[in-house]
C-alpha cells in the first residue's frame, strides 16, 4: 500500500493535484516525473522521511510499490 505521505510528496514535487498512484505505477506513467524531477522527488523523500539511500538501491527500484517497501525498510528500527 503506497502511505499518503509518500504520495503527497511526489504531488508536491510534480506540482500535480491528484494522480492515483497503484503499486504498480512506473515515473514514466506519472505526468511531469522526468530525470530532473526524479532526483527532486528522490531527495525530497529522503529529506521528509530522514534516510538516505544509495545509488544502486534506487536503480532497482521499477515502481512505487517498491519505492515504498524501500522507505519502510529504512524507517523500520
Amino acid at each position: 500500500m503506497i502511505s499518503d505521505r509518500l504520495k503527497n510528496i511526489i504531488l508536491k514535487e510534480l506540482n500535480l493535484e491528484s494522480f492515483d498512484f497503484k503499486e504498480d505505477t512506473t515515473a514514466n506513467q506519472v505526468p511531469g516525473w522526468d530525470s530532473f524531477n526524479h532526483i527532486n522527488v528522490i531527495l525530497a523523500i529522503e529529506k521528509d522521511y530522514n534516510v538516505h539511500f544509495k545509488g544502486l538501491e534506487i536503480l532497482k527500484v521499477k515502481n512505487i510499490g517498491e519505492l515504498q517497501k524501500l522507505i519502510d525498510s529504512k524507517t523500520q528500527n
